[in-house]
């Protein structure tokens, strides 16, 4: 099965009441059990990998990985640079045949992050390759290390913005962060609803770890295709060696690969299920 584009599944999912998970990886054992998931499962899905994660896994060593795996799935894989904030990896990420990518502007004000796109939108066309942005600014941050506010995303700034843009996707802040919630999340619906209203474009939900089933499925409802799954994932998988450890059940290096694939897997099945896109391959 060849890589295949983001937007290519994004508008699959459009067409039906489902979305596709985008899951973090940072090894080759996240990426082998979210694609035994997705084989499962038959379910199309997107690995990705965010730029504040490079310093731990070198993007010259994971994205190839991360490409070689996708065209030798037997479903539709796209991969995804997540949250890339400097021109320079971004186009690393793109030579090494990244499917798609994000300009994370969100910092930044509105006219400078409408040109930052524009800059990697001509970038990628070259490629052939999707883009994804942000507009408002999703809570907490990729890697943990800071607890940056929510600023809700405009109904009228997101229409603006895709008219000016024309990105292949578009995350939006409604009350969703990044890492684990700090209190039970509670989304602002109505906000999703009014920007749905306005654009006819795959929505992109971060900060998906902590949500409800419920949750996820009015968020789907309401326009959201592209659910990313990061540290649900990497929880899951020091949880899981964790007990592995106490259980004894870890005598060799295989040993702790073994449970560290079956807990990636475990945590992309369960959310592939709740998202609906089980079967759609």
């Amino acid at each position: 099965m060849p890589l295949v584009n983001m937007s290519e599944l994004l508008d699959e999912a459009r067409r039906g009441d489902w979305a596709l998970g985008s899951f973090s990886v940072a090894d080759m054992e996240m990426v082998l059990g979210v694609l035994q998931a997705a084989e499962e499962e038959k379910s199309p899905v997107i690995l990705q990998i965010a730029e504040v994660r490079l310093k731990n896994s070198p993007l010259e060593l994971i994205g190839p990985l991360m490409v070689s795996a996708a065209e030798n799935a037997d479903v539709p894989v796209a991969v995804h640079f997540d949250h890339g904030l400097t021109y320079e990896n971004i186009a690393k990420a793109l030579d090494f045949g990244f499917s798609s990518v994000m300009f994370d502007g969100s910092a930044l004000n509105f006219e400078e992050n409408v040109k930052g796109t524009l800059e990697i939108a001509s970038l990628a066309e070259e490629y052939g390759a999707d883009v994804e942005a942000e507009i408002g600014a999703v809570g907490g941050s990729e890697d943990g290390s800071q607890d940056l506010a929510v600023r809700y995303t405009s109904p009228e700034e997101a229409q603006a913005f895709y008219r000016q843009t024309g990105v292949d996707a578009l995350a939006v802040a409604i009350g969703n962060a990044h890492g684990n919630y700090s209190k039970e999340p509670h989304l602002s619906f109505d906000i999703l609803e009014k920007i749905q209203n306005k654009l006819e474009i795959p929505l992109v939900l971060h900060g998906g770890t902590g949500l409800s089933a419920e949750d996820f499925k009015k968020c789907i409802s309401l326009g959201i295709k592209k659910i990313n799954i990061a540290t649900a994932t990497f929880d899951s998988v020091e949880r899981a060696v964790g007990q592995a450890y106490k259980d004894e059940k870890v005598k060799g290096y295989y040993d702790l690969q073994a449970v560290m694939v079956k807990a990636a897997y475990e945590n992309a099945k369960k959310h592939i299920k709740i998202f609906g896109s089980d079967g759609k391959a």
